[in-house]
């Protein structure tokens, strides 16, 4: 049966100047997944990334740690929502970071809106390059997708079919360089395991990381 594995980018740098940059902390979540790949001896079939920087830096440190070739395809469905737009549009005062994205991210899932930058082109967007992304994957392989929190969260709302607030709740907890897995078969996609990283316990709580 063809597998999916929905990888989170390792830690950005939220106190740099630029977010978008694999931290120290970021590198190290990606060797240990990479060993983790290599550990578990998949077929893999398609690697893919979206085209923000700490996606695609956590998919060649990753891949080079689990011994695998391939370079990853850039689609930037699997980009993840300017999370710096959305706060600058719903300001609020007070409150911790977390609490102030979940109030933007509530607005702009409940504004109905459909054209770029919406939350339902977002959402239509993700979940088409699920289905590209099934559409030639052979079965017995395993496609690999570094992405971030927000399209993994949103898959699994969608395949779940939860509410908006399902996708909210599963948002703020997805670990850096944990591995969401799905599997294809002829009902559709299936999630099978979500936010698995147990591979980052042992190197200490510093590698919980969630930004």
């Amino acid at each position: 049966m063809p597998t999916i594995y929905l990888i989170r980018h390792g830690k950005a740098s939220p106190e740099a100047e630029d977010y978008d940059e694999l931290s120290t902390t970021g590198y190290e979540q990606a060797r240990l997944l990479g060993a983790e790949l290599r550990r578990r001896d998949l077929a893999v079939g398609p690697v893919v990334s979206g085209s923000l920087r700490r996606q695609r830096q956590t998919a060649c440190a990753a891949l080079a740690e689990a011994g695998i070739e391939e370079m990853p395809e850039v689609d930037r469905r699997w980009d993840e929502y300017d999370h710096l737009r959305l706060l600058a549009l719903d300001p609020q005062e007070g409150g911790s970071l977390q609490e102030r994205l979940d109030a933007s991210l509530t607005t702009w899932t409940g504004s109905g809106e459909t054209g770029p930058g919406s939350w339902n082109h977002f959402r239509d967007g993700v979940t088409a390059a699920l289905t590209d992304l099934v559409f030639r994957l052979e079965r017995g392989r395993t496609a690999l997708v570094f992405t971030s929190a927000g399209v993994i969260s949103t898959l699994c709302s969608v395949l779940l079919s939860t509410s908006t607030s399902g996708f909210l709740a599963m948002n703020r907890i997805v670990v850096n360089g944990s591995v969401t897995k799905l599997l294809h078969g002829r009902s559709g996609a299936q999630l099978v395991g979500f936010n698995d990283h147990a591979h980052l316990e042992h190197g200490g709580t510093e590698l919980m990381t969630y930004r």
